[in-house]
């Protein structure tokens, strides 16, 4: 019973935060692992169960997507591409390894977490001026990052703002609705990728999805009211306390 609560506990709190301030990860994949799952089963599992969340983000997005449908379709490849090479190479880290890698992963992703609002207010300068196409190497940072993506995930959505705002500056609503749509696709893959070779465990996973639809509906109604700031601490504060006992 203690476990069943933690995962619906960190699904609501996961659902709630991605949709509010992002970083939603740092909540799920310590939830699962603190309930005994091995750290790379933890992970692939938390990737499978908040992508039901992400669909739904497309969902009202899709407008806007759809008018950025060639940017969308130029790095959708890069996307797929990155995140199932992402997942292999997750799937082929030793245990052992992989828990060694965690607590700087879960750093990186606290970090990318405080940095957030400047990276926003970055891009928004920068959209307004020399607007450009999907370069190449908008197409090679993509697919890296989209690596990362399927590997760990946390923090990839900033990862992707400042990457648009270097090479095809957008305005910020754009930029956040194409990095909505290719963190979908990145974890998509990953997460199919993970069924497939039975790296997740589907009873927490689908647990955990239906309690991060749930809090994910309840923070998109409630983000105009509370601050996305101190919601970004809590979870910064949260993973450096988890860092550090992984340490």
């Amino acid at each position: 019973m203690q476990k069943f609560l933690l995962i619906v506990a960190a699904g609501l709190g996961a659902g709630f935060i991605n949709a509010v301030a992002g970083g939603g990860s740092l909540i799920s994949f310590p939830a699962l692992f603190l309930s005994g799952l091995p750290a790379v089963m933890a992970n692939a599992t938390s990737t499978v169960a908040l992508w039901p969340g992400s669909l739904a983000s497309v969902w009202a997005y899709r407008l806007r997507i759809w008018y950025k449908r060639k940017q969308a379709m130029a790095l959708a490849l890069p996307s797929l591409l990155g995140g199932l090479l992402g997942s292999v190479i997750l799937l082929h880290t030793p245990e052992k390894a992989f828990r060694l890698i965690v607590p700087y992963l879960i750093l990186l992703a606290c970090a990318l977490l405080v940095v957030q609002g400047q990276v926003g207010r970055w891009v928004a300068r920068r959209t307004k001026t020399n607007p450009k196409r999907a370069s190449r190497a908008l197409w090679i940072v993509q697919f890296l990052i989209s690596v990362y993506g399927g590997y760990f995930g946390a923090g990839i959505g900033i990862l992707m703002l400042a990457a648009m705002a270097i090479f095809m500056p957008e305005d910020l609503q754009s930029a956040n609705a194409l990095k909505v749509f290719f963190a979908t696709l990145i974890n998509g893959i990953a997460a199919f990728y993970f069924i497939l070779t039975g790296a997740v465990d589907l009873g927490a996973a689908g647990i955990m999805a239906g309690a991060s639809i749930i809090g994910g509906y309840a923070g998109a109604r409630l983000a105009q009211r509370l601050p996305p700031k101190l919601l970004r601490a809590v979870v910064v504060g949260f993973g450096i306390i988890i860092a550090l006992r992984l340490f």
